[in-house]
């Protein structure tokens, strides 16, 4: 639920909508099913953009129940790249929302290679400044031992790091990775 939840919002506004979808108890697939849109759409406020997201979860929830008969762990033994490519077809999953659903939910070896990983990479010239989403995730793939806690540790602290220092106006003093840089000013 919180990879659709945080999409265009912070993490704060969509740990706010799990707690109120928590409080009524809607947190399961089957539950989440059950409820009209317009009600999901007021329980998840708090989110942003709640009559989007709401169609966004009940079309997740409903590939859940009839795909993984409501069982995110079927998810865990199926063929990676297939899954993938079901996800990207359920309407408002894209490949961010894809790939952090099977990373922290599935337990499977995809890198988020969100706005934040790919700033760090491209500011260290580990990848292009240019570099897309599917780039930047294969680069990373490419480059880390292929094992889901090592991807959801490392994507949290590139997260941290672009958050506290690696902002869209870099502050580079203080920044454990500064060494890196070797002289350089970082890549825009």
């Amino acid at each position: 639920m919180g990879a659709v939840l945080t999409q265009h919002t912070a993490w704060v506004n969509a740990a706010r909508a799990i707690a109120a979808l928590r409080a009524r108890r809607l947190l399961t697939p089957a539950r989440l099913a059950a409820v009209e849109a317009a009600s999901l759409a007021q329980v998840i406020r708090s989110a942003g953009t709640p009559r989007v997201k709401a169609r966004r979860l009940r079309a997740l929830t409903r590939w859940i129940l009839e795909r993984v008969g409501g069982s995110l762990r079927r998810m865990r033994t199926m063929p990676l790249e297939p899954l993938r490519a079901e996800l990207l077809e359920i309407p408002g999953i894209g490949p961010e929302t894809a790939d952090a659903i099977l990373l922290y939910s599935a337990e499977r070896p995809v890198f988020v290679a969100d706005a934040y990983a790919r700033r760090v990479l491209a500011r260290h010239r580990l990848v292009d400044s240019r570099a897309g989403y599917e780039e930047a995730r294969r680069w990373l793939e490419a480059h880390l031992p292929s094992d889901p806690d090592l991807f959801n540790e490392f994507h949290a602290l590139l997260v941290a790091v672009g958050k506290s220092h690696c902002r869209s106006r870099p502050r580079c003093e203080g920044c454990a990775l500064r060494f890196d840089l070797r002289g350089r000013r970082p890549a825009p």
